[in-house]
């Protein structure tokens, strides 16, 4: 059986910008969640004061988020290829909950939108930085 190679933006010195860009989208949401948690619930709820529950969970993610960025920018070959498949299953889940919660009238209309926006457009960054890899490949 092949063995299996790893992409270009696994092994190469020159990363792909997008995974520039995620890398520094995911430090600084988890940085927020972790540091500024109510800060990012109000943005999702301006009508109430932070639920202790909420700032556990953006602070439990917020961390989570900070490891998955370091990731992207420390790790190589299939370590790396691996961050950036899992970071497609990752935005995607976070995207399908943020376009869920709109549907079913559990955020305002402009917030649920602009959460699905953030995390479709984290997708599509995980995607192109696996994509380029994978391009530069053949």
């Amino acid at each position: 059986m092949p063995k299996k190679r790893a992409s270009a933006a696994a092994t190469s010195t020159a990363r792909p910008a997008a995974l520039y860009g995620l890398a520094g989208i995911r430090l600084l949401n988890g940085a927020a969640g972790l540091i500024a948690p109510a800060l990012l619930i109000h943005r999702l709820d301006r009508a109430s004061e932070p639920n202790p529950a909420a700032v556990y969970a953006f602070r439990l993610f917020g961390i989570r988020t900070i490891l998955l960025g370091l990731d992207l920018l420390t790790n190589r070959g299939e370590r790396l290829e691996q961050d950036l498949r899992e970071g497609v299953l990752i935005h995607a889940s976070d995207t399908l909950t943020a376009a869920m919660l709109g549907i079913k009238g559990l955020l305002p209309p402009r917030t649920a939108a602009m959460t699905t926006l953030i995390s479709a457009t984290n997708t599509a960054l995980a995607v192109s930085a696996l994509g380029n890899g994978a391009k530069e490949k053949k």
